[in-house]
């Protein structure tokens, strides 16, 4: 290597070049021959296929699930890009006859009130019966044992997607998509008032609907998917809109003050445009989760999306950082094609 370089020094210095040339030349030459050390780099899909992807943490460990339609999943990692190969264990399994025995769609755990709580859309075999139900956790443990706390109260309405809502104050909210009426006409978001993790004591009190034309692509038209990203003194919720079969599937934003009344619908702003949707490459984004690196320095969204064009429920699991705009909103840019690279979360 010394005497390569001190070769095209002297060929340098013969050409009429000054010491400067030279010397550039000599880092370019270092530099190609001995790079340094570049950043870790992973690239979408982080799972091959999954739906309704949900993660969480909780002492420097992900706890994550997705819709698997028979079961429910838990996966454990201490990083995000390592879900793919992560342990996993199936806590629960729907009972042989009852109102949860088909069609289990996006579980969500979250640890509240010292106990982990896994809430989950499940029906009979008939889709107009589907219904919001939640878990309680017997251990310390996520991958533990749970027991079954019945049906969440939706006013007996069609009801999926529920997540909850906890403010600094401690008071709990469940948000959740439904129906208006009896019929599948159009998925509406709904909040109510909770006096404990697996009791909806309010009265639902709906802060969304379809209304603008990226919200109304395909039939029926849906509002769904809520999500809760909190940053200083605003309250965001994330939700998916148009139909999820759909190229066009993509995420929209409600934001309220911290200390509004969340149970006034006037509270709630509905931005109108889609915050996070298709490109040429990426179709059908939606129903994402959210989640700090692990040194929490960042923050990053999980998403799906269809693997492609028009391949409507065939789905896989992406994530990728977003930043945060001057009025406190997110900012999370545009979905990021398959294969290009993206660096790791900080601290993995």
């Amino acid at each position: 290597m010394r005497m390569l370089i001190a070769l095209l020094g002297c060929i340098l210095l013969l050409a009429g070049c000054s010491k400067g040339v030279v010397e550039e030349a000599v880092k370019e030459t270092n530099s190609t021959v001995s790079p340094s050390k570049e950043a870790k780099t992973f690239t979408n899909p982080i799972l091959d296929n999954g739906a309704d992807p949900w993660v969480t943490s909780k002492d420097g460990t992900y706890y994550y699930t997705h819709t698997t339609g028979n079961s429910i999943r838990i996966w454990k990692s201490q990083t995000l890009t390592g879900l793919s190969n992560a342990e996993y264990k199936d806590v629960w399994f729907p009972p042989v006859s009852g109102p949860n025995t088909s069609n289990i769609w996006a579980p969500e755990l979250h640890f509240l009130k010292g106990k982990w709580y896994i809430y989950y859309a499940a029906d009979d075999g008939q889709n107009e019966n589907h219904r919001m139900f939640v878990l309680e956790s017997e251990t310390e443990d996520p991958l533990g044992k749970y027991i079954d706390r019945g049906m969440m109260d939706t006013s007996g309405r069609w009801a999926i997607d529920g997540t909850t809502l906890q403010k600094e104050d401690g008071s709990l909210y469940f948000i959740w998509s439904g129906w208006e009426g009896t019929v599948n006409v159009s998925q509406h978001l709904y909040i109510a008032r909770m006096s404990n993790p697996y009791t909806i004591s309010g009265k639902p009190v709906e802060i969304s609907r379809p209304t603008y034309d990226w919200e109304l692509v395909g039939n029926p038209t849906i509002n769904e998917g809520p999500q809760v990203l909190m940053h200083k003194d605003q309250i965001f919720v994330i939700y998916s809109a148009s139909g999820s079969w759909t190229d066009d599937y993509c995420l929209g934003m409600l934001s309220a003050q911290m200390k509004s009344d969340l149970l006034n619908p006037a509270s709630w702003k509905k931005h109108d445009k889609a915050v996070f949707s298709k490109t040429d490459q990426v179709f059908g984004p939606g129903h994402n989760s959210f989640a700090k690196s692990p040194d929490g320095k960042e923050d990053w969204i999980l998403y799906h999306g269809a693997k492609t064009q028009g391949s409507g429920w065939n789905r896989n699991v992406r994530m990728q950082p977003f930043k945060w705009n001057q009025d406190g909103s997110p900012n999370f840019g545009t979905p990021i094609a398959e294969g290009i690279p993206i660096a790791v979360p900080s601290g993995e």
